[in-house]
């Protein structure tokens, strides 16, 4: 009868047809709802500004154990869309890339003032990925330029479960996409191969240099095996700030390596 969009049931088989498993009940829906107790914790809490990842193991610490507690993280992807679709203004853009319905893999958003910003100062673009969140271990990248007065301006935000090719190709190809598939002149990165490679294939007209901040920052690690180091420490950062031109630059770093015996230095010679 299902060609006139009827079913007839014959019969009804009420057993499960696999073993229930009871260290997974808190998948079930019938444990995941919220008591008046939890909503009324949750609304307060959020009046007062106490961030929702604090509320959650409020009520961990209380219930025990994640097991124990009658609300599943697995919702935390549905909710996250939720909000960033309440978004009244038009011109935000977001776009999240799930693991089947619960888990977040990769998202991009940026606001009206982000997309606007990019129009005038999106020459030159400086992509962050030195932040990492709590236990959900996800990367918060930031897309940032600099506006007229010389102000670190947002131009972007994500989040990524993975920092490999593919995940840094899905970031920059969103990304394009939110604004308008203009690539920026000049991008700055960390030294990263995958962001590297994805620069190549997303952005192959874009200028691609390593961030210096975080050349500089690398040093006293890089630096610390050789004896009087932090005087060597001291004259790389006189070479790096001080050099007003290219061949400035490249005189000043020969001596430097010559003086300090560092030709051997695989990350300082490396490209």
């Amino acid at each position: 009868m299902k060609d006139i969009g009827l079913w007839t049931i014959f019969k009804v088989v009420l057993n499960h047809s696999h073993p229930c498993c009871p260290d997974h009940t808190e998948m079930l829906k019938q444990h995941r709802e919220l008591s008046m107790f939890v909503r009324r914790t949750i609304e307060t809490h959020e009046k007062i500004g106490i961030k929702p990842s604090k509320t959650y193991q409020s009520f961990v610490a209380a219930a025990g154990s994640h097991r124990e507690l009658e609300i599943s993280e697995e919702d935390d992807a549905k909710e996250f869309g939720k909000y960033l679709v309440r978004e009244k203004n038009q011109n935000f853009f977001f776009e999240l890339n799930l693991e089947g319905d619960h888990y977040i893999k990769h998202a991009l958003w940026a606001d009206a003032r982000s997309r606007a910003a990019f129009d005038y100062f999106g020459d030159v673009v400086s992509f962050d990925t030195t932040y990492n969140t709590n236990r959900y271990n996800f990367v918060l990248c930031s897309f940032v330029g600099v506006n007229h007065h010389g102000q670190s301006t947002l131009l972007g935000c994500t989040l990524i479960k993975n920092e490999d090719i593919q995940s840094f190709k899905w970031l920059f190809e969103c990304w394009l996409r939110c604004m308008g598939g203009k690539a920026p002149k000049g991008i700055l990165t960390d030294q990263c191969t995958s962001i590297q490679r994805a620069i190549e294939l997303c952005m192959p007209t874009t200028i691609h240099r390593w961030c210096i901040w975080h050349i500089m920052k690398k040093i006293p690690s890089k630096l610390n095996g050789y004896k009087g180091h932090i005087h060597i420490e001291q004259e790389m950062s006189h070479v790096v700030w001080n050099s007003h031109t290219k061949d400035e630059f490249d005189r000043n770093w020969n001596d430097f390596l010559t003086k300090y015996g560092l030709g051997g230095n695989k990350w300082l010679s490396g490209n």
